[in-house]
């Protein structure tokens, strides 16, 4: 990976944190993104429903407002690295509209803070945890496990072009 590419990370990763960076994505990024409730067995809170969202997709975020209009700077960081590393198709829920699940996935998870982000029904970490995969590299291997090509090693062969 060149400098130059990581130094874009580095950058485009402290302007999402600023919530400066690119442009809103549309609600197809999360289908809607707002948590439905839990249905059947328990409310949308209970262990078995949560179990069920972070299940239904390969990429899940749990954070504050929805990917077309985060509603807390971490969020909007989440956001906006999965933005540059080309992540759009991705499960979004709105944990503000429903306490229950704002409470059930802290539990489910263990860590008491939001956002939260699941690959491939693994809980991977808030956005301080996700910054740190996406300036070391391991993000773009941890997609790569799932099948999606980070748009940031489309950015890399441009650069080397030049």
């Amino acid at each position: 990976m060149s400098a130059a590419v990581r130094a874009a990370w580095r950058i485009g990763a402290a302007a999402a944190l600023r919530g400066r960076a690119g442009r809103p994505l549309s609600q197809a990024a999360g289908d809607g993104g707002e948590a439905e409730g839990g249905g059947g067995g328990g409310g949308s809170g209970s262990r078995e429903a949560v179990e069920r969202l972070v299940r239904e997709h390969p990429v899940v975020v749990f954070m504050k407002g929805s990917p077309a209009q985060p509603l807390c700077g971490f969020s909007n960081a989440v956001v906006q690295i999965l933005r540059l590393h080309g992540v759009e198709d991705y499960r979004a829920h709105d944990v503000l509209q429903d306490p229950d699940l704002r409470q059930g996935i802290k539990n489910y998870s263990n860590w008491p803070t939001i956002p939260q982000v699941y690959l491939n029904g693994e809980f991977v970490g808030g956005c301080d945890i996700l910054l740190q995969m996406h300036q070391n590299g391991d993000l773009v291997e941890e997609l790569k496990k799932l099948g999606i090509r980070s748009a940031l090693l489309d950015a890399e062969k441009d650069q080397e072009k030049k």
